[in-house]
């Protein structure tokens, strides 16, 4: 009997695809001073890493590689910390099944 290692998600996440709409980000940040307690939950449960605090103690997003999962539309869209549109026909994740 084998034991398979566990599937980690980054290992699937790497198999998705992602088409970038330069200059046209499907999610923003709202500028802050401190970030709220919702802002910084999305460093933890993007499942894309898509946010990250940078050095002056802000979160910000890079949507390159986000899932459109809306994990951060649930968090953080209705308080204002985020502004979430769909990606532009075309544009966004392209998943790969395997």
């Amino acid at each position: 009997m084998t034991v398979e290692a566990p599937i980690r998600v980054e290992d699937k996440l790497f198999q998705n695809r992602y088409l970038v709409d330069v200059g046209n980000a499907h999610i923003r940040v709202k500028p802050h001073t401190k970030p709220s307690a919702e802002l910084l939950a999305l460093l933890k449960v993007c499942p894309a890493h898509c946010y990250e605090l940078n050095t002056n103690g802000q979160v910000e997003v890079t949507p390159d590689g986000c899932v459109e999962c809306g994990t951060c539309r649930v968090i953080a869209e209705g308080n204002g910390d985020i502004e979430w549109d769909y990606p532009r026909g075309g544009y966004g994740v392209l998943f790969k099944f395997g």
